[in-house]
Formats: C-alpha cells, structure tokens, sequence
C-alpha cells in the first residue's frame, strides 16, 4: 500500500488533492481512542483509507480527561474550494455500553428528510465514513465494541449555509461525508453525486415532476415560476444535463423541467447534453437558422450569425422582435433531451432572460 503524510505536498503542475471530512473524522477518532487507551496523547496518527491508501494526519489537539479523550484535525481539501477546507474535525471518545456508537455533535447536520439514505432525526454521517470511524476505534482499541465516538465541527452550522444540506433536509451543520477518503479538486464524481442525491430527496418527499436547472440564478428563477413545486424538487444540475435526465428518469420521475438562460440552454437546443464552456460552443449558425425560419429578416439573420455570444444573440432577437424565436429553441431542447431517454418522461423547457423574465418556453403553460 502507498504511504502518503497529510497535508500533502503541493504540486506545481496539477492541482492538489485532500482529504474528505469522513477521513479526518476518522483519523481523530483513531487518535481519541488510542490516547483513551494509552493514556498518553497522541500528535499523529496514521489511518487506512477506503481505497486501501495509508495516510498520517497531524493531531492539532489531543486531551484526556477521565475516561473520555478527545483529539482534533484540520481538513486539508487541497485545491478544491470546499467549504469545509481547514475545518477543525473534532471526535470525542468514550467508554461506553455495547457496541460502537457514533454520534454527531455541534457542527454536524441532522437529518430530517428521507431520501438520504441515513435514518430521520440522526446525524448526517454517510455509511462510508461510519465504517472508517468504526475501523478506527477497532484500530486503535482492538475491540469492537465498549466505545461511543461523537463527531463535531466548530463553525459547522456556518459552513453548512454555502451547501445545499438546507435543500436536502440537514440542518444544523455540515455532513460527514466521503467514500474514498480523497478529495478530488472540483470533482466531476462528486457533483454527480449530490445530483443523484437531491433526486433522491424530492422523489422520496413524493415529487414526480423536478425542475432542473443550470446553477444557482435560473433556480431562483424556476422556483418564481413555478411556485406551487415544493422546493427540494429544484435541481441544480449544472453542466450535467444528459446525466440528470437520467439519473431522474432512473428514479421514477416522469416530468422534467429544463430551466435555464440563453447561454447554456442554446447548447442544449443543438443537442449538447453536457454544457461545460470547454469543446461546447454556442452554434450561432443554427440560432441563425432558426431566425429565419421565425421570419427574421436576412439582416438579423446576418446579425445572429456574426454575434459574439449567446447573449448577444438574445439582445439582437429582443431588439428586433423576431417571432417565437425562443419557443423555437425551447421545443429543439424538449426533443434532444427526450431522444436522450428515449422519451420515456415528458420533458418540458423555460428559458428566461438574465432578471428571470421568461423568453420562451415549451411544454409549459403560459401565464
């Protein structure tokens, strides 16, 4: 197995990975536990990762006290902006009855939806992190059972607000989470994860129809559009639109909503199913082409051609009031995005413009 110490070493040519917050919860667990049993503080510790990698942590703090001993570690999520990098994880060990329990404490979300995977009213530390706690008390103690750990996040209800734990239904602080034991900077798995999970969530709370949306703006936007949808079936789906249809068409929904500004839901008109700027284009050919099938005059059609953006192209149809240009865009988006789940959902379309006005829209009643 590899041997790698944490923080590790940054790298000049490639961002740098961390370490999830189910790892340092279990690294100071492990280091609770072995300084309860030794009774002497520990200042490192060394745990196995999930993906077989062993890995040492500095212990900024380790106290015993009686039969509880408490150890704490700062998150390094390397280059990823994460929320919770540098975050003090803190696990309190102690002697207790029959098995291993685990526990959340100050910090550490509740749950209060179904949907998560995790029981309502406990705390929000996913199974994968649950087990490396648990490994770690066997680790250090070599028993099984006989301890009780409690995982808490100074700051952690402050941290929780730049999440989507609200939407899902965690309050009170941040989740424990992590299946690796790696963060991964700006984590294509991990954005496809949180996607899945809020399907989860609406479709649990008995939401058949969801609103996906391409960030934070067009959701506020969606939701002022859609005001009798219960707010946990908006989905910000990001640059991921092919994988978030079917990921909703997996869990049974049967009514998704596109919702979105002209930039991004102009690549999905042309069939793009994932929206990253990087090898996805705008095709202002095709919005020509759609203009003038709408009637514009050769000019604007010469004008859409030659824009310099999708926003642009928005402000030249605006100005000239090209009929039912966007509907048009709108039902070119329905059908790639039913052709891509083989039409075995409805799927419907809104796009506005950058204040939440709605441009066009199609499968969806006009107001």
């Amino acid at each position: 197995m590899d041997v790698e110490r944490s923080p590790a070493p940054a790298d000049k040519k490639s961002l740098r990975s961390g370490y999830t917050t189910g790892a340092c919860a279990a690294a100071a667990t492990k280091a609770a536990a072995t300084a309860l049993l030794t009774g002497s503080p520990v200042k490192e510790i060394e745990i196995t990762l999930p993906i077989g990698k062993k890995v040492t942590f500095a212990v900024v703090r380790c106290e015993l006290s009686g039969d509880t001993a408490e150890a704490e570690v700062v998150k390094d999520a390397g280059d990823d902006p994460d929320c919770t990098h540098l975050a003090h994880i803190i696990s309190t060990v102690r002697r207790n009855g029959p098995g291993i329990s685990i526990e959340g404490g100050a910090g550490v979300g509740r749950i209060t939806k179904p949907g998560l995977g995790l029981e309502v009213g406990g705390p929000a530390i996913n199974p994968v992190p649950r087990q490396m706690i648990a490994q770690a008390v066997l680790e250090a103690t070599g028993a099984s059972d006989g301890f009780a750990a409690v995982i808490s996040v100074p700051g952690g209800e402050e941290m929780a607000k730049k999440t989507l734990n609200a939407r899902l239904g965690i309050v009170g602080g941040i989740s424990i989470l992590g299946t690796t034991g790696i963060v991964k900077p700006f984590s294509t798995a991990a954005y496809k994860a949180s996607i899945e999970q809020a399907i989860d969530v609406a479709v649990t709370g008995g939401s058949k129809t969801v609103a996906l949306t391409t960030g934070g703006k067009s959701e506020r936007f969606a939701q002022a559009a859609f005001p009798d949808m219960p707010e946990d079936a908006f989905i910000q789906m990001g640059d991921f639109v092919g994988f978030s249809l079917k990921a909703a068409l997996q869990r049974g929904v049967t009514e998704i909503r596109i919702c979105g500004m002209p930039g991004k839901i102009s690549k999905v008109a042309q069939g793009r199913m994932m929206t990253h700027a990087a090898g996805s284009e705008v095709d202002l050919g095709l919005l020509s082409k759609i203009a003038a099938a709408c009637g514009a005059p050769q000019g604007v059609v010469g004008e859409i051609a030659a824009a310099n953006t999708a926003r642009h192209v928005y402000e030249i149809v605006e100005k000239h009031g090209v009929p039912g240009f966007f509907d048009k865009i709108c039902e070119r988006v329905v059908q790639n995005c039913e052709k891509h789940i083989a039409r075995k959902a409805k799927v419907a379309c809104l796009l506005t413009d950058f204040e939440g006005k709605r441009l066009g829209s199609h499968g969806i009643a006009k107001n």
